[in-house]
């Protein structure tokens, strides 16, 4: 891991004073720096393209620092919360969020995270989720930290075994799905098929739970 370059350092200190506003009466400044810098040592281990690193670590520590927020009830959480986990974050975890934002829209929030996240998102899968409108230019493979696990209504792994942690009050699924990574590009279309089949019927039981 390197450390960050001097303009590395700017930006990631202007996004934590930019998040300590948006967070301010929820978190201290110095929790919100903490924050943005360690996502960004986090990302830095595995991120294949650097140039907009720190802006990326900006950005996943603002959704770790709302998931945080969300988990102790410091901010309401007023539409369901579903996390996808899969061992890369790079394929089936990252189509399932795509999905489930595609049809769900603001009515639920989504986020996705590896066990042991990738350097990038499988550009079959980009390629795949883009012939059905799907932008995923800007997705990055993020790590599952305690944080987002603890915000969930619903964990839903693909893949990942027993990396993540199970907390009581939580609707844990396991869903059995071939891993892209190795299929031609028929056979993403294929796994994208049947991940978008099963999150169409969850997000009918959202709907009705809610």
């Amino acid at each position: 891991m390197s450390e960050p370059t001097t303009l590395d350092t700017h930006v990631l200190q202007r996004s934590a004073e930019h998040l300590a506003e948006r967070y301010a009466g929820v978190f201290s400044p110095e929790t919100v720096e903490r924050y943005v810098f360690e996502s960004y040592a986090t990302l830095s281990r595995t991120a294949k393209v650097r140039t907009y690193l720190a802006s990326t670590a900006s950005h996943f520590a603002d959704n770790r620092l709302r998931a945080l927020a969300q988990s102790e009830g410091k901010i309401a959480s007023p539409v369901p919360q579903v996390l996808f986990v899969c061992v890369h974050n790079i394929g089936r975890s990252q189509i399932a969020a795509a999905l489930l934002t595609h049809h769900a829209g603001d009515k639920v929030e989504v986020r996705s995270a590896g066990s042991l996240p990738g350097s990038e998102v499988h550009p079959l899968v980009v390629q795949a989720l883009a012939e059905r409108g799907i932008d995923l230019s800007g997705a990055y493979p993020k790590p599952l930290t305690d944080d987002v696990v603890r915000a969930a209504d619903y964990v839903i792994t693909m893949g990942c075994g027993d990396a993540c942690p199970v907390y009581p009050g939580k609707r844990y699924l396991d869903w059995e799905i071939a891993d892209p990574a190795a299929e031609t590009p028929d056979g993403v279309r294929a796994i994208v098929d049947a991940i978008d089949t099963r999150v169409k019927a969850l997000w009918d039981e959202l709907r009705s739970a809610t």
